[in-house]
């Protein structure tokens, strides 16, 4: 039987089951980060990006739900995160739908479910069921440590060239600039929300589990989106020289 892991051990035991699956690796992040995407790509990446972390706060509700009221401080966390996505100052999908119209599509479009692609819909789906039906430490290192965590590391890569390379103005790109910043925190609560509660073998390895399938999920997500939008293009283009 696996024994129960040290705070340190398991801690770099979750930082090893993202390695080799962060999204910022997939092509599109690639290929956005060299300067190599047109806006209409982004434009297709906001309308799916919508679907998935626009109902984060309905994933968070269920994970709240489901947390008993002894832990305190975890569903503190989980409260908080909803109302930054929802409530304070100004909601996150509106600074994804200004960036989205700046890229030339509109809020319709953006909020139409058929605007997705069938990975971008199957993510949607894991996370709804994850939130729904597992513990919620386990439901915690997926979504939190396992999907929004790597925020940060993804957007410091894109933020320069939306900027440099596209020419979209700060106003347009404040969703991006916004997550660098909370998700670096809700990522690092959300580890230790999983530290602190993920106090049986079994409970550190399917929040392991959950967070390598989290990661896969992301990266799963990100590819769709050059295979779906960005590879036809260059073919065509290819084709045509």
């Amino acid at each position: 039987m696996t024994e129960l892991l040290a705070r340190d051990d398991f801690r770099a035991a979750l930082e090893d089951a993202i390695k080799g699956r962060e999204a910022k690796n997939a092509s599109f992040s690639r290929a956005w980060a060299e300067g190599r995407l047109k806006r209409e790509h982004f434009a297709r990446w906001a309308e799916n990006h919508y679907h998935y972390v626009g109902p984060f706060a309905d994933y968070l509700g269920y994970i709240y739900g489901n947390t008993p009221d002894e832990f305190t401080g975890a569903k503190d966390f989980t409260l908080q995160n909803m109302y930054e996505e929802e409530l304070a100052d100004i909601r996150h999908t509106d600074l994804l739908i200004r960036f989205a119209e700046a890229c030339g599509t509109t809020r319709e479009r953006v909020e139409d479910p058929s605007s997705m692609n069938a990975v971008t819909r199957g993510l949607q789906s894991w996370c709804y069921a994850v939130a729904m039906r597992e513990h919620f430490v386990v439901a915690t290192a997926a979504l939190v440590v396992g999907l929004e965590s790597q925020v940060p590391s993804i957007y410091r890569k894109q933020i320069v060239p939306l900027r440099e390379s596209y020419g979209f103005t700060e106003d347009e790109i404040e969703f991006f600039d916004l997550h660098i910043t909370s998700d670096v925190v809700h990522g690092e609560r959300g580890y230790q929300i999983v530290l602190d509660h993920a106090d049986t073998p079994r409970l550190q390895q399917r929040c392991l589990r959950f967070v390598r399938w989290g990661a896969e999920m992301r990266y799963s997500y990100t590819q769709a989106l050059y295979e779906h939008y960005v590879r036809p293009d260059l073919e065509s283009a290819a084709v045509a020289a």
